[in-house]
């Protein structure tokens, strides 16, 4: 099958993802394939690429937005069947049994593994997956759209609940891409403000033309105090700046996997005044199904951009550039 895998992580210019051909996967038990329909390109595979996230194992096949139709099943798996449509997502397994699983937090397990990271992932025509970590997708959402719903929309959805929001709260969003796009919609539903802060011109108009109620410069001050923040831009001094725009008691939610390093805060400006910042780490499984029963009903509208399989080196450099509107999509 024609597939792509992190060779050595370095700079995009030295060509970390090469193209090959590999071995149909075949699945374990619990496991399903799926013959991969569509894949979205998140910022955790250019992080990976690039070495940003040290590699779990050599030769990894990235990608964890993955649709797909189940085409083979393995011993013991039941819960699909062959020919049903399926989501693949970032969070890939979980031991059960650890303080943070019996609690109910296993997006903090200490032996989880991750698609993409820890097993090789959807940048390929074929990907295995335990069935007891794939979702049910909704129908209303063709395979280019659904795929983003697996990350971006799942990990944007914690971030959203993690700033604490209060009813017709007002939100200030740092960059928006792939997540952004989809937890401002969720927001506005719901009804609170939302002021959109990135550096991109078409990012802003597209914040706007899904009802934000202003679009400026990352660095410049929301309109109006927030009593919430998501801070989605991988920009360490963005901290500060957010921390700032922050009202008494406001909520700073740091959703990436991957920040540069955060500047000197002053307690006064940035965190007096019980202001506090809170960190993502990935996602529970509950989590998936609340998001994907949410986009579903509130019918999100979810903007991609569509690469071939063959060119997801280069839809990682238009992420990169910022030259990508919403989500890239790799479709085989």
């Amino acid at each position: 099958m024609q597939a792509w895998l992190v060779r050595l992580p370095g700079p995009l210019a030295g060509h970390p993802l090469l193209r090959v051909d590999l071995p149909v996967p075949e699945p374990g038990p619990g496991e399903v394939r799926v013959q991969v329909l569509a894949c979205g390109v998140c910022r955790t595979d250019l992080h990976l690429a690039e070495g940003d996230l040290p590699p779990r194992r050599l030769g990894t096949v990235p990608g964890h937005e993955v649709v797909g139709r189940v085409d083979a099943r393995g011993p013991d798996a039941t819960r699909f069947a062959v020919g049903d449509r399926i989501g693949v997502a970032w969070l890939r397994r979980t031991c059960g049994s650890c303080r943070f699983c019996r609690r109910g937090a296993e997006n903090l397990c200490l032996r989880a593994e991750f698609t993409g990271w820890d097993a090789d992932g959807g940048y390929a025509e074929y990907a295995v997956v335990p069935e007891a970590y794939a979702y049910r997708l909704p129908e209303r959402f063709d395979d280019r759209t659904a795929a983003p719903l697996l990350c971006a929309g799942i990990v944007g959805y914690r971030a959203l609940r993690r700033a604490a929001l209060p009813p017709a709260g007002r939100l200030g969003i740092y960059g928006f891409g792939a997540s952004a796009h989809l937890a401002a919609q969720i927001a506005i539903a719901e009804g609170a403000r939302v002021h959109v802060l990135t550096r991109g011109a078409e990012a802003r108009e597209l914040a706007l033309r899904l009802g934000a109620v202003s679009a400026g410069d990352a660095y410049a001050a929301p309109p109006e105090p927030l009593d919430a923040a998501v801070l989605f831009a991988p920009v360490g001094d963005l901290v500060p700046v957010a921390l700032a725009a922050l009202d008494r008691g406001g909520t700073l939610s740091i959703a990436g996997i991957y920040l540069t390093d955060v500047p000197p805060l002053r307690y006064a400006d940035h965190l007096f005044l019980e202001r506090q910042v809170r960190s993502v780490t990935a996602n529970t499984r509950a989590d998936g199904e609340e998001f994907l029963a949410l986009a579903d009903r509130l019918g999100l509208q979810v903007t991609t951009r569509t690469f071939p399989l063959a060119a997801a080196d280069a839809a990682l450099t238009a992420l990169k550039e910022g030259q990508i509107t919403g989500v890239g999509v790799l479709v085989p």
